[in-house]
């Protein structure tokens, strides 16, 4: 596997998570107020702060995870990786859906009288999740298709 073998893939690989972290700090502090500021749905709340996060993520990655992927123009890089992401927000979505409730209540059962509600533990259990599923896909995807220029000359 490239990703393995190969010291810049590695580091690229790296960056990437960089970029995911720096991501996923914002996904988690925009989804923690919307849900803690406003009456919004914790599951609309999870699809603004993606797509908060998506924006940050793209230009991170295109200027210093990938700066020598540039024979594609701008634009489209920028279609294939909302594409490549919308694609992780139809998996991550669901999957958020689904783990909410379970984890909700694995919190009730296991750390009742916590200063963190079993709620909002739960909320960001399957948020966790769900993004770690979502960055192997995007990882990969994006590697593979949006940065597949990587070292072509303009």
């Amino acid at each position: 596997m490239r990703v393995i073998n190969n010291r810049q893939e590695r580091l690229r690989f790296i960056r990437f998570m960089v970029v995911g972290a720096i991501g996923a700090v914002m996904d988690f502090g925009i989804f923690n107020l919307l849900t803690h500021l406003t009456s919004m749905p914790a599951v609309w709340a999870s699809v603004i702060s993606f797509s908060a996060a998506v924006t940050s993520n793209f230009l991170w990655n295109r200027f210093w995870t990938y700066p020598d992927a540039r024979t594609k123009r701008v634009s489209q890089q920028a279609v294939q990786f909302i594409l490549v992401n919308v694609t992780g927000l139809l998996i991550r979505t669901p999957l958020f859906a689904v783990l909410e409730e379970p984890f909700q209540r694995l919190f009730s059962l296991l750390a009742p009288g916590t200063p963190i509600p079993p709620k909002t533990l739960g909320h960001n259990l399957a948020l966790a999740v769900a993004v770690g599923v979502v960055m192997l896909w995007n990882f990969f995807a994006n590697r593979y298709w949006t940065y597949n220029d990587v070292g072509k000359q303009p």
